[in-house]
């Protein structure tokens, strides 16, 4: 029997200069969508990361989680 699991996916969305944004999800490699607005965006990626762990599931490959994980955002000086 399958049980329904809630699970949390941190999406990173970058504005892109011809517009929308590209969504990507870094505990999901490959996993990436648009959208031409944030809502958008949004929606495409939970459906994105549906369909991944779907396939996942299909494979019998091991769903990635947010578990354990931390977050840090460094600053760094370079020169660009």
């Amino acid at each position: 029997m399958n049980t329904m699991k809630v699970l949390n996916y941190r999406i990173l969305l970058k504005k892109e200069p011809e517009g929308g944004y590209t969504v990507m999800v870094p505990l999901l490699p490959g996993c990436v969508t648009y959208g031409e607005t944030i809502e958008e965006a949004i929606d495409m990626a939970k459906e994105a990361i549906e369909l991944y762990i779907e396939s996942l599931k299909e494979h019998g490959e091991i769903i990635p989680t947010e578990e354990g994980i931390l977050e840090y955002t460094l600053t760094v000086e370079a020169y660009a």
